[in-house]
């Protein structure tokens, strides 16, 4: 019977494949698989007797109550205006060097990132204020396009990010399950804010590698990157601190009280809604029918994401209920090559789930699987979770399907072909997977810094 749980996930994802929405294919298909199991007598129906109590804990995670106040801060900075003041800045800053758009680019999704959290609004909004002005001034669309790709993805990584909030929620259980599984009865226990200290390395490394490459390309082939006239460029220092300030002090607040231990991640994502709130009443920037429209949006993505979850749940309950979990560590446990096969393996399987999935439903469905048996190897869960991270943005990225790629061909001019966004993306792909050996190469690039902070 362990076997009907590999044919389970199958199902699920051609049934995904035919466009039905993830939380209802989730959960449909692990009711009609239980209700067979159960005519057929292969199946307890113990386990569903387990879901009233495995949704009432979903519903009071306090961890989980940060994903909405983190969505509510993302789009408050969106309407107020703040990426168009930021990238009007940095473009004046840096507009009279030769790929300066480009690097300003870089630099505000990286701020937008780190304010943000959120990939789609990210790639979205530096698609329809940047992508336009790059190719005005000469930029090859290629080269446009990816650039803003891959900035947009930023929010994958870079911390408040909410991917790394629902990642680590769930690595947070699966690290307990392991240990418990061990014999250890006291376990240790792996919190979203240590995710967020050890994704800042990486995520600075990642932000710099970026920067290299437009300087390597500036200066291989400047005819894909100009620059603006210096006439063109003018801006004041006052310019320049209204258009930082107001991220880079929201940035502050919100990390600062969780990397110095003055607030957990959910507080600090009050702080953050609360303080992003602020920012656009003081500029005047957002009105009671936009106020309106964030709170709407809000409601519909922290509802997407919760009836994601529970389509989640009660998949993994029928999938543990048909042995799935067993046949897992069976699997793993005689791949050859030990620890490093069965990383490598789940890496690429995430890796390609990437293409069909979003990183909620791999997040909620995949790593619940898969993390207690590798945690369970002796694999920091720090580690492991940036690991999914970075791969999860980079298949974000990766070519036809690529959730990045679409986000910006629906706001891209028709002038721009589907194909040079493809060809645009390589080389950050390429930026990403090195990123992932050297991660894997030096394990201390995640973990030395939640080590050192925390003691």
């Amino acid at each position: 019977m362990e076997y009907i749980s590999l044919l389970m996930f199958v199902v699920v994802c051609a049934v995904l494949l035919l466009g039905y929405p993830v939380a209802y294919s989730l959960a449909g298909t692990a009711l009609i698989f239980a209700g067979f199991g159960v005519m057929t007598g292969g199946f307890e129906t113990a386990y569903l007797h387990a879901l009233p109590s495995r949704l009432y804990g979903i519903v009071t995670n306090q961890t989980l109550i940060a994903v909405p106040l983190f969505v509510f801060m993302g789009i408050v900075l969106e309407k107020s205006k703040v990426a168009g003041n930021l990238l009007n800045a940095m473009t004046q800053l840096f507009g009279q060097y030769r790929g300066g758009l480009a690097i300003s680019v870089i630099l505000v999704g990286a701020l937008l990132a780190a304010s943000t959290g959120i990939v789609g609004a990210t790639v979205v909004t530096m698609g329809l204020l940047s992508l336009p002005t790059m190719l005005k001034q000469g930029y090859s669309p290629s080269f446009a396009t990816g650039s803003i790709c891959a900035t947009g993805t930023l929010g994958q990584i870079i911390p408040p990010s909410i991917a790394l909030v629902l990642l680590g929620d769930v690595l947070s259980s699966a690290y307990q399950k392991a240990q418990l599984n061990m014999g250890i009865f006291s376990p240790e226990s792996v919190s979203v804010g240590d995710l967020f200290v050890g994704a800042i390395v990486p995520g600075m490394i990642l932000v710099s590698l970026y920067l290299l490459y437009v300087v390597f390309v500036t200066w291989l082939q400047p005819q894909k990157v100009p620059s603006v006239a210096p006439q063109a460029v003018n801006v004041s220092v006052k310019q320049l601190l209204n258009a930082l300030l107001p991220p880079l002090i929201l940035i502050f607040l919100v990390l600062g009280a969780i990397l110095g231990g003055f607030a957990t991640p959910t507080e600090a994502a009050g702080v953050g809604a609360t303080g992003a709130l602020v920012l656009a009443l003081l500029q005047k920037k957002l009105s009671l029918s936009q106020l309106k429209e964030v709170m709407l949006s809000t409601t519909k993505v922290t509802s997407l994401v919760f009836l994601i979850l529970i389509g989640a749940s009660i998949f993994s309950l029928v999938f543990r209920g048909y042995g799935g979990e067993e046949l897992i560590e069976q699997l793993f446990s005689n791949l050859p090559g030990g620890v490093f096969t069965a990383v490598l393996l789940v890496m690429v399987v995430i890796f390609v789930l990437g293409f069909i999935l979003d990183f909620i439903e791999i997040t909620f469905v995949v790593v619940p699987l898969v993390a207690p048996v590798l945690l369970a190897m002796g694999i920091d869960p720090i580690w492991l979770g940036i690991m999914i991270a970075v791969n999860l943005q980079t298949s974000f990225l990766t070519p036809p399907f690529g959730f990045a790629l679409f986000y910006l061909r629906g706001v891209a001019p028709e002038s721009v072909k589907t194909t040079e966004i493809y060809k645009g993306v390589i080389p950050f792909i390429v930026i990403q997977i090195v990123l992932l050996i050297a991660m894997a190469i030096w394990p201390n690039l995640i973990t030395w810094l939640p080590e050192n902070l925390y003691g």
